[in-house]
């Protein structure tokens, strides 16, 4: 009952902290649209690229802990 306690805590921060970067990420992005309009194209496809990653990080880490969960 232990591990399955910690596999569910690990895989709750795990999308806690995707959410808080990738949110983060969000609002600087807009903030740099709005000083600068004219390169909106560029920074809204790094952002998608940086938030991309953060997901692919928050998936490993979920089935690393869905991994450790004990089976039956």
């Amino acid at each position: 009952m232990e591990m399955l306690n910690s596999a569910a805590a690990g895989a709750g921060l795990i999308i806690i902290g995707a959410g808080i970067g990738i949110g983060k990420i969000g609002a600087a992005a807009v903030e740099s649209m709005a000083r600068q309009p004219e390169k909106a194209g560029d920074i809204r496809g790094a952002m998608i690229v940086a938030a991309a990653l953060i997901e692919g990080a928050a998936f490993f880490g979920l089935i690393v802990c869905i991994a450790k969960m004990p089976s039956g």
